[in-house]
């Protein structure tokens, strides 16, 4: 791969994108690109982090898995953010389950040359920071909105999450990565789903969700979509989302707002 090809490959990842040229210079020799196929287990959970990603394309779930078997998402990564950065700045252990949902490419870099960019390239960790704090509160928001909202409300506001990581409104989201983002059952997932496509919101097909009406499909979403999106906006100006803008110039209220899991 030409050198030219790999850095718009690396810039693609928008925490790449927002560094400042020499210090994008001091690490690109040590980005190697990747490939991360669907399902792939990146990092068991307790196993040490001897690399961190930035995702390109790929989108990456952060899960935790049940004593009765089931498993549902801590965190989710793609070409906004990097991951294995924050479980490793103390135990260098990964907190849980990275699992591939989206299929793609990122840039890898060595733990260890990640660490000395904070020790020695202010920029950098400034950068890392700001998108640490963001991911914080992206978490968050995730707790209180799986304590208080309905699935079908959450079932959107993963599904336009996507999209945005995605860039497309053709998204190659199944029952069961939603089941898993979710922490539902499947069944339930299925319901909701065929729900939003009566509504005229999304169609389906075989391994796939379009979104068909995306200003329906904000407002049927609780606002935790928007909080989250706009965290980062706020956070990381230089790589916020590079997503059409919202059919809204302020959030939607949400009829599920107040509704029980």
């Amino acid at each position: 791969m030409k050198n030219g090809t790999k850095a718009a490959l690396h810039r693609r990842n928008q925490l790449l994108a927002a560094l400042e040229p020499d210090d994008y210079a001091w690490l690109e020799p040590h980005l190697e690109i990747v490939e991360l196929p669907r399902g792939k287990v990146v990092y068991q959970s307790g196993e040490a982090i001897r690399h961190t990603y930035f995702p390109h394309d790929a989108v990456v779930s952060l899960v935790t898995d049940l004593q009765n078997g089931g498993s549902v998402e801590m965190a989710v990564f793609g070409r906004e953010s990097v991951f294995g950065f924050v479980s490793a700045l103390v135990t260098r252990q990964s907190f849980g389950r990275y699992v591939t949902q989206i299929a793609g490419t990122a840039s890898r870099v060595a733990l260890e040359r990640l660490s000395r960019a904070l020790e020695t390239r202010p920029a950098i960790r400034r950068v890392l920071f700001r998108y640490s704090e963001a991911l914080l509160t992206q978490t968050l928001q995730t707790v209180a909105c799986n304590a208080v909202h309905s699935v079908e409300a959450r079932c959107c506001r993963a599904i336009l999450g996507t999209r945005d990581r995605t860039d497309t409104d053709d998204i190659p989201l199944t029952h069961e990565i939603l089941a898993e983002m979710l922490g539902v059952q499947r069944s339930s997932v299925s319901s909701v789903t065929s729900a939003l496509q009566r509504m005229g919101l999304i169609s389906q097909g075989r391994g796939t969700i379009r979104i068909t009406n995306r200003a329906g499909l904000e407002d049927t979403a609780c606002e935790c979509y928007h909080a989250i999106r706009q965290s980062f906006e706020k956070l990381m100006p230089e790589g916020r989302p590079q997503t059409e803008p919202s059919p809204r110039s302020r959030p939607a209220p949400a009829r599920h707002r107040n509704s029980a899991r």
